[in-house]
């Protein structure tokens, strides 16, 4: 999905260049502390982010930015180093930002344009909102199938509050587009791939656009966006529909294959194991009961894995430097699922808690999971 990649990456870190108009806009003011700084004007454009002025600041820490004004809002950021102020800019408008460095881009005012004070709005709720998530996902109190699911929790309430004050209430407005692409970490908060709800806002937006700025290339932009989520979702729809599996029904069926990389960066295929007995295992390192758990699978594949058992660990956990280490010394098939507990393959597996397992026969079919097996080891050596 190129389009949504580009404006994407470009915002993360937050359009066209400026018509030849003749008229000029400004962005002008003082960041205090920041003597013998660069302060970089770019310009946060499709294409990706373009340097077009800087300047190095005194005492007074004064600088004045101008350029030709746009035909359409466009977006356009102040930079030191990492710290980073976005701005948009409608026509000629002038544009004041007083801030202080170190944490300029938390630690500023802005005056001149309506635009600008809702973006800062803005990003200062998306730090908090990253803040409150990062408190929550280093909470071991609270385990990371709940830290996960307090942060969803979290992100949708934002989603509904951001739609309701800022996208839906004036979608043609520049701080309506920009709340489009806003960012947690590496998760789009607003994500038309996956979210039917999320869809409707860039479709709004983008009819907005037409009306107000027709010619505007944003505009087209958010459209194309919104008609390849609609067709992606159409996509997953009908993939849901055919390989969602109920496995606790599960006697004698076909295994749906997953196909990972190992700890080693090397590509592995569940169906590639036909032929031997495969315990197909979903799991976290991350939870408590790991260490004793890893312990009994340890034991099953020594007693085993001569006659023909394997085992097939597919890891939710979210650090993945963190899973290499866990399964260093293990000498079992071990992947990891980089989409954690959101992973599709979770849903065809219909798994509702981790860690889970399967066991799969010589001819490569399911034949029980976790909830039907009483005695793992006695299942197993039936199998072999």
């Amino acid at each position: 999905m190129k389009h949504i990649s580009k404006v994407a990456a470009a915002l993360l870190a937050a359009g066209v260049m400026a018509s030849c108009t003749g008229n000029q806009f400004k962005v002008e003011g003082q960041i205090a502390n920041a003597s013998d700084s660069v302060l970089y004007f770019e310009n946060v454009g499709l294409e990706g982010i373009q340097v077009l002025d800087s300047v190095k600041l005194s005492d007074s820490g004064d600088f004045a930015f101008s350029g030709e004004a746009p035909e359409a809002p466009e977006f356009y950021r102040l930079r030191i180093a990492d710290q980073i102020i976005n701005v948009s800019i409608d026509s000629t408008e002038t544009v004041q930002v007083k801030g202080e460095y170190p944490g300029m881009a938390s630690n500023y005012s802005v005056s001149g344009s309506d635009n600008c004070e809702k973006i800062r709005e803005l990003a200062l709720r998306q730090m908090e909102l990253l803040r409150q998530a990062i408190a929550l996902q280093g909470n071991t109190e609270l385990g990371i199938f709940k830290a996960n699911d307090s942060i969803n929790r979290l992100v949708n309430a934002y989603k509904e509050d951001v739609k309701l004050n800022y996208i839906y209430k004036e979608p043609f407005k520049a701080y309506a587009y920009f709340a489009l692409f806003q960012a947690l970490g590496n998760r789009l908060i607003f994500n038309p791939r996956t979210d039917k709800d999320d869809i409707k806002a860039f479709a709004a937006v983008a009819t907005s656009w037409d009306t107000y700025y027709p010619h505007a290339d944003r505009g087209q932009n958010l459209h194309n966006i919104a008609i390849e989520g609609m067709k992606n979702q159409r996509i997953v729809d009908a993939q849901n529909s055919e390989l969602t599996l109920d496995a606790s029904k599960v006697t004698e069926a076909g295994v749906v294959d997953i196909a990972l990389l190992d700890n080693k960066g090397q590509e592995q295929r569940l169906t590639s194991l036909k032929g031997q007995v495969v315990l197909l295992d979903f799991h976290v390192f991350a939870l408590e009961d790991s260490p004793a758990r890893i312990l009994m699978l340890r034991e099953l594949y020594n007693k085993y894995h001569a006659q023909g058992l394997e085992i097939y660990q597919v890891s939710l956990d979210p650090d993945e430097h963190f899973w290499k280490q866990q399964t260093a010394a293990l000498p079992w098939i071990n992947v990891r699922d980089a989409d954690g507990i959101g992973s599709q393959r979770l849903m065809m597996y219909n798994i509702q808690a981790v860690p889970d397992f399967f066991l799969i026969d010589r001819g490569n079919n399911l034949v029980k999971r976790a909830a039907m097996i009483k005695d793992l080891e006695a299942e197993i050596k039936k199998l072999l």
